[in-house]
Order: structure tokens, then C-alpha cells, then sequence
């Protein structure tokens, strides 16, 4: 498997910045590392952007013919290797050469399709989604337990305009797809891959728990009241070393803490603290969004349900970098052979700021997902977060999105990265 051809560029009128990002794929395409033949486009673009999506998606699908399926979404910013897109015209391109068979664009009106004589069976799933979607949650889980492996990644579009996603297969002529022209608003959407691509998929967090976790012991909806069986108003304020006699200090101290879950099926199996003190990937952050000081609860934005645990914890721009440079870690060694030869060494060997695509890495292209509020602003510089993932992987193909929530697995997450990678097999 060859590198996906991969472009991006901003620019105030979309025709120019889609005229920089040809020029750039159709220079890769030429070159004999870069796959020559793609057939599936990953599209991202920022939402100022968004009112322009149809005529984005078929000035894009004209200009490269070659390229019959489409999938991707609008987001507050997006992101490309080394790049992050902030409140500017932005859109960014991946062009990814994966066998037809093995990979199946859907989307609400052309729904997936798998199962006896359908001719594929999905192994995982990239997916966007919209936020505003009722029963959001359930669809993810639903998805997921679609799929050969119980995993899929992606995110919510998010923005401060319409919410698009792009769907587009075989040119329309698909069933189910009718007039439909590739461009959506609500519902899910996105591709998913059989068992023959090669994905390997890492979550990393972006907060640090600040208490020990703790069983749920008695709820009522999405408000927690029993901890330990304590009444869990009063475990909390003791944890922050507040009390509601000085609101103002503990409304404070509240406005900074979340609340770190572990639904009970995984109470077993997860691991709930990484090696760098952030939470593992069982973990799904949630706002605290109201106190019950009659009931001395703690009202939650999911619902919960006596035997899952909870931590309360602090968004961390420092443990956050720490982990990311950890799930990368985790992916690099993954793909990098047990038994190199001296040349495949000293590539793999040098410093991560001149080091570029390389075979023995067996990357072919990734797709980054985070949270809205991640990025650069809260890492502490323009680009930080992209370049931090450079170092660690290499200057690989990458693309995606700052979402309005992150999916893997069948979870949907909050402060979030999703770190996914294509891979070739083994040499």
C-alpha cells in the first residue's frame, strides 16, 4: 500500500483554495511513492466553507473523475499534517487507494448494506454525525455493534453554521442513493471497511482525574446521589475542599471539574488511568450540569446507573500532551517490525523533525479527530496539537477534524483525540 495523496489549503474563496489543493494531490499522484490510482476522498472543511458544500463536493468530484466515493464533514476547524485550521476558509483532502471490495460509503438516504449475499461484511467504520441527532448515543453503540470488530471512529460536525456531512458513492449510482447529490444535514454517514484494510485506532484523553474513582451507588436519571454509598454531593465538595456556605468559591472550583464515567460493562475489563495519569480510553467525560443540595446529588450530562464508577476530574493541557505523545507511541510500535534490516533502523532512527514516510513505519495515510476544544489554543501554540502528533509519527499523510464530540469504539467522548492510522501489511 502506497501513501495517500493528501492537500489542504485556506483561502477567502473556496474556487482558489480548491485549486491549491488539486495542484497539490495531482503533484503527488505523479510520484512513485504516492498511490497513483485512489478512489475514495476523505473531505474536510471548515464551516465557513459550509454554505458552499454542494458546489465544494462537485467542483472536487469534476475535476478528479477518478475519485467515485466521497465521505467527511464540516468542523470549527480542521486539520492536516503539521496544520490546524482555526476560524478560517479551510478544507483539506486525502485520497485514499484501498481494494473497491473492502469499503462501502453510506449515509442516511443509501443506508449500509451487509449481510448474506450483499457481498461485504464491515469490519469497522469511519463515521460523522450530527449532534443535533436524537438518540445519538444509541446510533453509535448501534453501529458498532454492526461491525466485525465492535469499533468505529469519527466525530459529531460541529460549527457555527449549517452542519454538512458528505456522502457520496459510485457517482450516485447506487441504490438507495437516488437524486441525492452527496451533501447532508442530520443523521450519520461515512465508510466503512472490511477486515482486509489494515486500521490501527488509539484514543487519548484530554483531562486528568483529580479523585480516586468511586462506585455510583444510587442515581435517578442522569443525577448521581450515592457514592461509596455516601451521599455524593458531600463526597464532591469534600474531594474540591469547598462548601456551599462560600458559593462563590465553590461555584468556581465546579465550573473546572467534569466527571470521568465508566459504564458498568467495563467496570471489569477497562483500565481506568493511563501510565501518564490521564484517563484510558473506558472512560467518557461529562459535564457536571446542576447540583440537587436537597437530594445532595450531583446532576450529570448522560445518564447513569448504580455500578458504574466515577472520577472527577480537571481538563489538563499538560497530561493531555503527555498522552497524546503516548497513544502515538503505542501506534509506532505496533507497526514497526520486529526484525529490521541496518537501513530500515537508521530511518526508523532519526530525529522525528527530518524524518519522513517511510515503508518500515507501514503507514499509508490517518485521520485525526479532536475535540473543538482542543487544538492548538489549549496546548499553548497555533498548530501544537498537529505537530506534537508530526513528531511522534512522522511527517505521514493525515487529515480531519476538531469535532463537537469524538466516537470510538461504540462511545461517544468529550475532550478527546482519535488517532487513526491505515496501514500497509508487513514487508
Amino acid at each position: 500500500m502506497k501513501l495517500f495523496p493528501h492537500a489542504h489549503a485556506t483561502h477567502p474563496q473556496w474556487r482558489m483554495a480548491a485549486g491549491l489543493v488539486l495542484a497539490q494531490l495531482r503533484a503527488l499522484m505523479t510520484r512513485g511513492d504516492y498511490a497513483a490510482a485512489p478512489t475514495l476522498g476523505l473531505l474536510y472543511i471548515t464551516d465557513h466553507y459550509a454554505a458552499e458544500a454542494q458546489d465544494i463536493l462537485d467542483h472536487l468530484g469534476a475535476e478528479l473523475p477518478e475519485i467515485t466515493d466521497w465521505t467527511g464533514t464540516v468542523g470549527v476547524g480542521i486539520s492536516a499534517s503539521n496544520v490546524e485550521y482555526f476560524d478560517e476558509p479551510a478544507l483539506a483532502v486525502m485520497l485514499c487507494e484501498l481494494p473497491p471490495d473492502q469499503y462501502r460509503v453510506f449515509s442516511g438516504v443509501a443506508p449500509l448494506a451487509s449481510g448474506a449475499g450483499m457481498g461485504f461484511e464491515p469490519h469497522t467504520a469511519l463515521v460523522h454525525a450530527d449532534a443535533d441527532m436524537p438518540e445519538l448515543g444509541e446510533m453509535v453503540n448501534e453501529m458498532a455493534g454492526r461491525m466485525g470488530s465492535g469499533y468505529v471512529f469519527g466525530g459529531l460536525s460541529s460549527g457555527r453554521s449549517q452542519a454538512v456531512q458528505f456522502a457520496l458513492a459510485g457517482n450516485g449510482n447506487v441504490k438507495g442513493q437516488g437524486g441525492a447529490r452527496g451533501v447532508f444535514s442530520g443523521g450519520m454517514c461515512g465508510v466503512a471497511f472490511g477486515e482486509g484494510v489494515g486500521i490501527v485506532s488509539r484514543v487519548t484523553q484530554g483531562c486528568q482525574p483529580i479523585t480516586p474513582m468511586r462506585e455510583i451507588t444510587t442515581t435517578q436519571g442522569n443525577v448521581i446521589l450515592g457514592l461509596n454509598a455516601e451521599a455524593a454531593l458531600d463526597v464532591l465538595l469534600k474531594d474540591l475542599d469547598v462548601t456551599l456556605a462560600q458559593p462563590d468559591t465553590a461555584i468556581e472550583k465546579l465550573r473546572g471539574t467534569l466527571a470521568g464515567l465508566i459504564a458498568r460493562e467495563n467496570v471489569a475489563d477497562g483500565i481506568s488511568v493511563a501510565r501518564t495519569g490521564n484517563f484510558g480510553a473506558d472512560v467518557v467525560v461529562r459535564h457536571i450540569i446542576g447540583l440537587d443540595p436537597g437530594r445532595k446529588g450531583i446532576a450529570v450530562s448522560d445518564q447513569v446507573e448504580p455500578g458504574m464508577r466515577v472520577a472527577f476530574c480537571q481538563r489538563n493541557p499538560a497530561a493531555a500532551r503527555a498522552d497524546l505523545v503516548r497513544i502515538c507511541a503505542e501506534i509506532r510500535e505496533e507497526l514497526e517490525p520486529e526484525e529490521m534490516t541496518l537501513a530500515t533502523a537508521t530511518a526508523l532512527a532519526m530525529s522525528e523533525a527530518e524524518s519522513q514516510p517511510h515503508v518500515a513505519r507501514r503507514i499509508a495515510g490517518a485521520v485525526y479527530v479532536s475535540c473543538a476544544g482542543r487544538g492548538g489554543p489549549h496546548f499553548g501554540a497555533p498548530n501544537a496539537e498537529l505537530q506534537i502528533v508530526r513528531r511522534a509519527l512522522g511527517d505521514v499523510p493525515l487529515v480531519g477534524f476538531f469535532a463537537g464530540g469524538e466516537i470510538a469504539r461504540n462511545h461517544l467522548y468529550g475532550y478527546t483525540g482519535v488517532l487513526t492510522v491505515f496501514t500497509a501489511a508487513a514487508e
